[in-house]
């Protein structure tokens, strides 16, 4: 694959590169690069960390090497949502969801934060950044990423930590959400004062809840987000309920799962219907399908379905793992068990 084609697949379905032209220089040096994603093992892994964290396959493709961070120490460090005697469970957890959510070229390394970031030298390295930070500049990092109510020492240590983590994975791109901004930028001016270089960072778009704008997806609120192994019904009422009006692509939860999730993971979507609505139709491409939505060519509940179909199968394997293992979710909490 030529660096132009590693380039396009890096760089599609994504919200900004800083910097595009570091990216694309190394690409022309035909570098091989390493990337990572780290996920706190917070709350219950649901479809919204798909977003991001499906993006590694585009990676994968393009020859860069995929890491996913299980940022143990990071979900007790914001405002201890994770408590600490939790940590061990919650990081098993997410790595097997992180497994069996997507379909993996092959399966990225996986590493524990706890098992490099309690080491003395990450530590000092930690304190340096530290002793050079403003409270304000360290506040700003983190204030949308951490709960940030009347804020923990220990969400201003954060970002301090994140920035390390490009480091001690030793990676070339960190990739996240946009709301991970301020830490990426973080990162970018203070490694440089440890004589550690800069990093590529890349974020993916932020997308909207179920339940439509002015509504988040959280764990803490079931229906505005959908479990990777809840229930064949659950998910089918999850989706014929989310936000998707005719003709309206802003904000549009379900036509967003397809661009950012089906068509990263799948060439087409076949939608079949009846003959008297237009009959079977395949799209190749999410700005075809995106086409014929506006248009009004196809129905919300048409689409629907499809998407639904698609994740029903996409997790059957989360399914079927959970269903044999409810005594570790229940284990973890009453919130991580599946929607019925």
């Amino acid at each position: 694959m030529d660096a132009e084609a590693r380039l396009d697949l890096i760089t599609r379905n994504t919200e900004e590169i800083i910097s595009r032209e570091e990216l694309i220089a190394r690409l022309n040096e035909n570098d091989k690069l390493s990337a990572y994603i780290g996920r706190a093992t917070t709350g219950p892994f649901h479809i919204g960390h798909l977003i991001a964290i499906g993006k590694m396959l585009d990676f994968q493709n393009a020859g860069v090497e995929a890491k996913v961070l299980l940022a143990d120490i990071h979900a007790a460090l914001d405002d201890q949502k994770a408590k600490w005697e939790e940590l061990s469970q919650r990081a098993a957890y997410t790595q097997k969801c992180v497994e069996l959510a997507l379909k993996w070229k092959e399966k990225p390394t996986f590493v524990k934060g706890s098992d490099f970031q309690l080491k003395s030298d990450y530590v000092l390295d930690a304190l340096k950044i530290a002793s050079v930070s403003t409270v304000e500049r360290a506040t700003r990092a983190a204030s949308e990423v951490t709960r940030m109510k009347n804020p923990k020492v220990s969400e201003l240590i954060y970002p301090i930590f994140q920035a390390l983590d490009e480091q001690y994975l030793d990676v070339d791109i960190q990739l996240g959400g946009l709301d991970q901004r301020h830490i990426l930028v973080f990162a970018r001016e203070y490694l440089p004062m440890l004589g550690y270089r800069k990093r590529i960072e890349i974020m993916t778009p932020l997308i909207s809840s179920l339940l439509g704008p002015g509504t988040k997806m959280s764990s803490s609120i079931p229906e505005s987000n959908i479990k990777i192994y809840d229930s064949v019904e659950s998910t089918r009422r999850k989706i014929d309920r989310a936000y998707c009006p005719e003709g309206v692509a802003k904000d549009n939860f379900i036509l967003q799962l397809t661009k950012f999730l089906i068509f990263t993971n799948s060439p087409s979507l076949k939608i079949e219907r009846e003959n008297r609505f237009g009959g079977d139709v395949e799209f190749k491409s999410y700005g075809e399908l995106e086409g014929a939505f506006v248009s009004k060519r196809l129905h919300p509940k048409d689409l629907k379905t499809a998407v639904a179909d698609f994740l029903i199968e996409r997790f059957k394997d989360a399914r079927s793992y959970f269903e044999k293992n409810t005594d570790f979710l229940q284990r973890l909490g009453k919130e991580f068990l599946p929607s019925s």
